[in-house]
């Protein structure tokens, strides 16, 4: 998607005040508040905004441990790359997983209420999916930066 100077201001806008209206970026940018929609709805039909949702603080939901697991598979396991996957998706706590080139096949951010519910989401779930070899569990102490955001 070719996206021009009107684009980026507006885009610019929807990921730094999420709840703003055409109207708002309209002001703000000089358009109207038509142009901002028809804008804004070609954005989500392309899937540049593929959804909209409440960011909640993990913490102040109780869950005070983040961990980054770096998930190993035996060489059988990576065969089948695509039931580990299918496998972690059905479990809340793996906020994000992905593949990786390298010594490891998985990063996954986990996150729990404490270390001992990461202990527990370890040993009951993560490491009993089949093709797993190995389990390298890094815990956050503080988050320095986290953000969507995306400098168009």
């Amino acid at each position: 998607m070719e996206l021009d100077r009107v684009d980026r201001k507006i885009l610019h806008l929807l990921q730094t005040v999420p709840d703003i209206t055409a109207g708002a970026i309209g002001e703000q940018i000089g358009a109207s508040q038509a142009t901002c929609w028809r804008r804004i709805q070609r954005y989500r039909e392309a899937g540049l905004i593929p959804d909209q949702f409440v960011t909640l603080d993990r913490r102040k939901a109780g869950f005070h441990a983040m961990v980054f697991a770096q998930v190993k598979l035996t060489t059988q396991g990576r065969a089948n790359l695509t039931a580990f996957s299918e496998a972690v998706q059905r479990y809340p706590e793996v906020q994000e997983c992905y593949v990786l080139m390298g010594n490891v096949d998985f990063l996954l951010r986990i996150v729990a209420q404490d270390i001992e519910a990461y202990e527990r989401f370890f040993f009951e779930r993560l490491s009993q999916l089949p093709g797993v070899q190995e389990v390298t569990s890094n815990i956050a102490l503080s988050e320095i930066k986290r953000t969507s955001y995306l400098p168009v």
